[in-house]
């Protein structure tokens, strides 16, 4: 992977562990010659990953639709940063220059990048890895929400495999490099319409 795509949170959260985190994540791409794309802003988590990347000699790609340049402050420091007309044309620029996706703690925006990523990667949209850094144990209810998911027959047990979690950086990263694309047909009801 020489582009990972980070959806993390505007705040920083209530654990200092997020922000470790985030700065753990940051140098090790750096360190790894991976580029960081995000949404450009400069706050929260979102500013942390990007700030820790940069310090550390990494590229860092931002975009940010322009209505949220004043929200979220956009980054002034980044290798390239990418003005776009709307929350559409973000995710999908996002989409386009990563070749994987990770997601960090955050709220509904990064729910939603994530849950948008996993959903393509079911429909075969894509073929690239998608990751959970869950620091301080963030994403384990929602492991335990998508594992329900499946026991109640809204997706195929092999859906799980569309994602990968670990709780470090490092750990995260290993994961990701040794996923393979998993075939899913994505609905379960066979029966004649």
């Amino acid at each position: 992977m020489k582009s990972i795509c980070v959806f993390c949170g505007s705040n920083f959260g209530d654990k200092p562990d997020y922000e470790l985190g985030a700065i753990a994540l940051g140098q090790l791409l750096a360190r790894r010659g991976i580029t960081l794309v995000y949404g450009g802003g400069k706050v929260g988590l979102m500013g942390t990953v990007a700030d820790a990347t940069l310090a550390a000699g990494g590229k860092v790609i931002g975009v940010i639709p322009e209505f949220l340049r004043l929200k979220e402050l956009d980054h002034p420091g980044l290798s390239e940063l990418h003005v776009v007309a709307s929350m559409h044309e973000r995710k999908a620029m996002m989409a386009e220059l990563s070749d994987g996706f990770i997601a960090m703690p955050g709220g509904y925006g990064t729910y939603e990048e994530l849950l948008e990523v996993l959903s393509w990667s079911q429909l075969g949209m894509h073929h690239k890895p998608v990751g959970l850094l869950d620091v301080a144990g963030f994403y384990t209810p929602f492991l335990t929400m998508m594992r329900h998911t499946v026991e109640q027959g809204f997706a195929r047990e092999q859906n799980l495999d569309l994602m990968v979690s670990a709780a470090t950086p490092d750990a995260l990263l290993e994961r990701m490099a040794g996923w393979a694309p998993v075939a899913v047909s994505k609905w379960l009801d066979k029966r004649a319409i």
